[in-house]
């Protein structure tokens, strides 16, 4: 009979535990992921009570005051605020999210943050994205023309311009890959939706001249094919975008060539 063990300090411990503030009228328990790989200690949740009639109406307000007034050691990123500019993406209540955008006022219970699952952890609430930087890098996300450039802008028409909805509101926040099974089992060979989101946005654009060379480059049993179309990618995102169409729109390309 095979026996199967995890590494020693992949083990989640429990962690530290901050009490109400005084008064509190209205106090709710957050339980947050706490790691620092350099330490060489396990991964643990601390638990936080934090009083809702004093905080922010979103899951960042809330983290933020975490950090501010309760514990100055937790580490997460974030910039804009307004789901934006992805920086605040995590694991929020089991669901990939932006951590501005999610109301408090939607979990019921507990809540629970925890980092982007199957990524490498910088510390805390940080995951390391390189991977995922060099896989959006790989589909060379940029306008490729062989012809000179105008004096003005390369023109469109309304119809050319309305295919591209849907594909260019990506953020890069990662929700969708790091949903994705597929991609954690492969992610040194599979792009994720992501990526193979924005390679659709810059197939189907008018003015690119590099269609041929970029389906070529995705005619790959895994950068491509390692999609199963279970969905994940498309439920997860937070701007409401269809990774799962993108991926299957390439495929039918790749099928008329």
């Amino acid at each position: 009979m095979a026996e199967f063990r995890l590494p020693p300090n992949s083990v989640i411990r429990p962690g530290k535990e901050w009490p109400a503030p005084e008064g509190a009228s209205r106090p709710r328990k957050v339980i947050v992921y706490r790691y620092d790989p350099q330490s060489g200690d396990n991964p643990r949740t601390d638990s936080y009570i934090v009083d809702l009639d004093d905080c922010g109406p979103m899951v960042l307000d809330l983290l933020l005051k975490i950090k501010n007034e309760i514990d100055p050691t937790l580490s997460l990123r974030r910039s804009c605020r307004e789901g934006i500019c992805g920086s605040c993406a995590m694991n929020i209540d089991g669901r990939n999210t932006l951590a501005c955008i999610k109301p408090i006022a939607d979990i019921d219970g507990d809540i629970r943050i925890y980092p982007l699952p199957h990524q490498p952890i910088v510390r805390d609430l940080i995951s390391d994205l390189g991977n995922f930087y060099r896989q959006y890098a790989a589909v060379e996300p940029w306008l490729q023309s062989s012809t000179p450039a105008p004096e003005r802008e390369r023109r469109q028409s309304v119809e050319e311009r309305k295919k591209l909805d849907g594909l260019y509101e990506c953020i890069l926040c990662a929700c969708c890959s790091t949903s994705c099974p597929s991609y954690w089992w492969n992610p040194d060979r599979y792009l994720g939706p992501a990526a193979l989101l924005n390679a659709w946005r810059w197939i189907t654009d008018s003015r690119d001249d590099a269609t041929e060379k970029r389906l070529e480059s995705l005619d790959d049993p895994f950068k491509l094919y390692r999609c199963h179309t279970i969905m994940n990618c498309t439920d997860a995102c937070p701007k409401g975008l269809n990774p799962a169409r993108a991926i299957a729109e390439i495929k039918k390309r790749l099928i008329e060539r």
